[in-house]
């Protein structure tokens, strides 16, 4: 079976002051056992390796330039 992947860009969210948690948790979710989740940001989202972590996640980080990283997740 092929990967899913989910990808989410939260960059315009955060720079007009929403917050973007809840977004994310619902892409999270929507998950798969071997889907991928890919997440663009304006910064390394440290908080949520360790909310992702615990639902077994590991991340990999790419930094695009200085206000874009792409994170991605997948279940260990």
């Amino acid at each position: 079976m092929e990967k899913t992947k989910v990808e989410l860009d939260v960059r315009k969210d955060l720079a007009n002051g929403l917050e973007p948690f809840p977004k994310i948790i619902e892409a999270v979710a929507s998950l798969g056992p071997d889907d991928v989740f890919i997440l663009h940001t304006p910064f390394q989202p440290v908080p949520l390796y360790g909310v992702l972590g615990a639902k077994g996640f590991e991340y990999t980080e790419q930094k695009v330039d200085n206000k874009h990283w792409i994170i991605t997740f997948a279940k260990k």
